[in-house]
């Protein structure tokens, strides 16, 4: 919900100031931090909109590496001691990230960024669906079994 709220709250902010003016035109995150100073009035608009856009991919990348560690030890049945499981499940989120970064430079995180919201709204409902059928399985979750 934190994430949603965030993410609500970033795209809402940018439609309506972009909106009140009349700037359709916006098509990348370096416009969008460029014109809210100007628009909004403030010198903090963009550094707030830029903790705001941290804070989403902050929560996101959190909420990926506790879901593979999680798969990792309770459905794949892999025992590793947490310092290892935590490695590998950060790795795999951020070294292709800093890859594409060191390799293609600004333009090229721009692109990921984009396909990664695309692949993650793609793939959002084979991760929430069986997550809610196991924590809804009172053989799997016992006494822990999510209420309807």
């Amino acid at each position: 919900m934190f994430a949603l709220l965030i993410s609500a709250s970033i795209l809402i902010l940018a439609a309506a100031t972009f909106n009140k003016v009349g700037k359709t035109d916006v098509a990348e995150l370096q416009q969008v931090h460029s014109f809210l100073a100007p628009l909004l009035g403030s010198a903090m608009a963009p550094t707030l909109f830029g903790i705001a856009l941290l804070c989403c991919g902050f929560n996101s990348a959190v909420t990926a590496t506790l879901a593979g560690q999680i798969v990792m030890d309770g459905f794949l049945k892999l025992r590793l001691p947490p310092w290892a499981r935590r490695l590998i499940t950060r790795s795999i989120a951020i070294i292709p990230a800093a890859i594409v970064t060191i390799w293609y430079g600004h333009s090229g995180t721009a692109k990921l960024l984009i396909f990664s919201q695309v692949i993650l709204s793609l793939q959002l409902s084979f991760a929430v669906v069986p997550l809610v059928m196991f924590t809804a399985d009172r053989r799997k979750m016992g006494e822990l079994i999510a209420p309807r």
